[in-house]
């Protein structure tokens, strides 16, 4: 009954989806009145889903690393997942860079730049990196919506937490109450998912239009192809032989996820239903309660694959020569920035405006990445989520062996 359930509910997310791209593109000129009521939707499916995502986190990598017993146990599933998403980030990175320049992609293309004010990403040192990841005040990381800072401090509870032993018993109840009841709550909104993917998706389409999804259109469609393979291979192959989970199986049950990130350009908001997917392929609580939200913050495959493909992109359509030397330095970059790129809607926009002043580009592609972002983001976000539940699964059986 409830792989039935899933299912149904993944072919009306789909359906949703569909039907909010053909919304989009083909809307009528009378029928503009009802954009602010489909904006007003999605803003309140996406609410909702934000509403819960940080309740959800916290308490459930507090109940997480209670369900692990054993403080060394946590830190091998954080070292080990913060190693496979910076690996797959550098690869990712590099196969960004190496394609479109083997191919080609952009050269004899005429661009015409649109110049616009973005305040790029600043790079700061490793120390002060790691200076901030300790919150000097929890509640503003919270308000904030600092993912990091939320997750080293639920971390450092949960511990401490599993150290006291009974003396803490109180607090890991109330957090497993609440932990349950985000959970519940997440549930309820799930049925609303297919509704506010149809608005989400609509309101992306009918803002960009056919003029801006023709001009660019091979440039996307090769971008679109390599995520489409990187997710097959990688995390595929990675489910595959670290997981030991059937492929197809785990195609299957990610795709609500998947389609939900693919609507809502937002990794951060998907993570109630990543954690569900994660569930029904079977990963224990203590294992997806670190790696999802884990993921959502620092995994960003597909971003740096966009960057990468338009960096190449925009200096052969400029007749710029990028170096091997400044190939390696963007790789680097890209990298770093693409870690720190928040899962949000946009989120790689600032830290584009970084890599591209990196690589020599005008500021005038500026005005043309961003008319191409979202479409790009759609892509990049379901590719990214699906690397974060491919590594929950990989863990699973990883941490079996350490």
């Amino acid at each position: 009954m409830k792989t039935k359930l899933s299912f149904n509910l993944t072919m009306a997310i789909f359906l949703g989806l569909i039907l909010g791209i053909l919304f989009g593109l083909f809307m009528p000129g009378r029928y503009e009145g009802v954009l602010p009521v489909i904006d007003m939707i999605g803003s309140l499916y996406m609410n909702a889903l934000r509403m819960m995502i940080y309740p959800l986190v916290f308490c459930s990598l507090i109940a997480g690393i209670q369900g692990i017993g054993s403080v060394s146990v946590t830190g091998r599933i954080g070292g080990q997942s913060v190693l496979y998403f910076t690996g797959t980030t550098f690869f990712a990175s590099l196969l960004g860079l190496f394609l479109p320049k083997a191919l080609g992609l952009g050269k004899g293309v005429a661009i015409e730049m649109m110049e616009t004010d973005v305040e790029a990403t600043q790079f700061t040192s490793l120390m002060d990196t790691l200076k901030n990841l300790i919150p000097a005040n929890p509640v503003a990381s919270f308000a904030s919506g600092d993912m990091l800072q939320v997750l080293v401090f639920a971390i450092i509870v949960g511990i401490t937490c599993l150290s006291l032993g009974e003396k803490a018993a109180p607090f890991v109840r109330v957090a497993e109450a609440v932990n349950h009841i985000s959970i519940r709550i997440v549930s309820a909104v799930m049925y609303f998912t297919p509704i506010g993917v149809f608005c989400s998706i609509a309101s992306v389409i009918y803002a960009n239009g056919t003029s801006t999804i023709m001009a660019l259109g091979a440039v996307l469609i090769a971008l679109y192809v390599t995520m489409f393979l990187y997710a097959l291979i990688v995390y595929g192959g990675i489910v595959r032989l670290i997981g030991k989970c059937d492929v197809r199986t785990f195609f299957v049950k990610v795709l609500p996820a998947a389609l939900n990130a693919f609507g809502t350009c937002s990794s951060s908001a998907t993570l109630p239903i990543s954690k569900q997917c994660a569930d029904d392929l079977e990963v224990p609580n203590e294992i997806s309660s670190l790696t999802l939200p884990l993921g959502a913050t620092i995994n960003m495959d597909a971003v740096s694959i966009v960057m990468s493909f338009m960096i190449v992109f925009f200096a052969n359509a400029c007749g710029i020569e990028i170096s091997f030397g400044m190939l390696a330095v963007v790789l680097l970059s890209n990298t770093l920035l693409s870690i720190g790129t928040p899962g949000v809607p946009g989120g790689a926009i600032a830290s584009f405006a970084a890599l591209s002043s990196i690589a020599g580009l005008p500021a005038g592609v500026m005005g043309v990445y961003i008319s191409i972002n979202t479409l790009c983001d759609m892509g990049a976000t379901c590719c990214n989520v699906l690397g974060d539940i491919a590594c929950s699964v990989a863990m699973k059986e990883s941490v079996k062996k350490s």
